[in-house]
Order: structure tokens, then sequence, then C-alpha cells
């Protein structure tokens, strides 16, 4: 049996922040937003016809400060050589940062961004089933 939909969640320091850089940066729209669900407040960000989302979150009451490993990656593949230029560049106008990838695999055909938080995403230039 395989998941029908999958979430990935992370606590961030600036939450309207975090929801505009990945929003313009990979082209995702707001699906839903909660404020003070038991101290939390939230947002999902996602595409259409996708069947994953991110979730960002903060806490007032009990903050927690993001700790990313630098092999902590989102991988995104776009195979298609001038979309993923396009992505890239608007990965940069949005204020994510291009760091050099902990795994060198990732830095053959793809870039590695990192967010204010620490957060990286791989926008790789492959597709997927040519692993």
């Amino acid at each position: 049996m395989e998941p029908q939909q999958i979430r990935i969640a992370r606590p961030v320091t600036s939450l309207s922040q975090s929801c505009e850089m990945y929003c313009y940066g990979l082209g995702l729209k707001k699906i839903a937003e909660f404020i003070d669900h038991a101290g939390f407040n939230g947002c999902m960000l996602g595409m259409e016809d996708v069947s994953w989302h991110l979730e960002f979150t903060q806490c007032d009451f009990h903050p927690i400060k993001p700790s990313p490993t630098p092999d902590d990656l989102l991988v995104l593949y776009f195979p298609d050589k001038e979309c993923w230029g396009v992505i890239c560049q608007c990965m940069d106008d949005a204020g994510f940062i291009r760091v050099k990838s902990f795994n060198p695999y990732w830095d053959s055909k793809g870039v590695t961004f990192a967010d204010k938080d620490g957060y990286r995403v791989v926008i790789q230039n492959m597709h997927w089933g040519s692993l």
C-alpha cells in the first residue's frame, strides 16, 4: 500500500518569509493555512495535480530553532534544461543562496540552494527515471 499524499513539515523562523520564498522560487501556491491551532501557526504550499505539499509552522509558545543538516534535502527534478534554468533563476530571485552540496552527486546535474533557515533544496536537471 502506498500513501496517497505526502506532506513535508518544517518549523521555520519566519512563516511569511518562508512562504514567500518557496512560492516565488518554486512556483508553489498557498493551499491552506491555520492560525493559533494549539499555539501553532502554519501554511501549506503546493501545486495542482501533485500529491505532495510543504507545511511550514511556527509556535509562539515554544519556538523551535530549525536545525537541518547539510544533507537534509528536498530534491525536485526538472528534466527540461530551459525549465530547469528558469526555476534556478527564480530560486536566486526569491532569495535562496546557492551552496555547494554536501554530497557531490547533486552538483553534477543540479544546483543546491539554501533558504534563510538552512533548509536545502536541490533543483536537479534530469528525469527521475534516469538515475
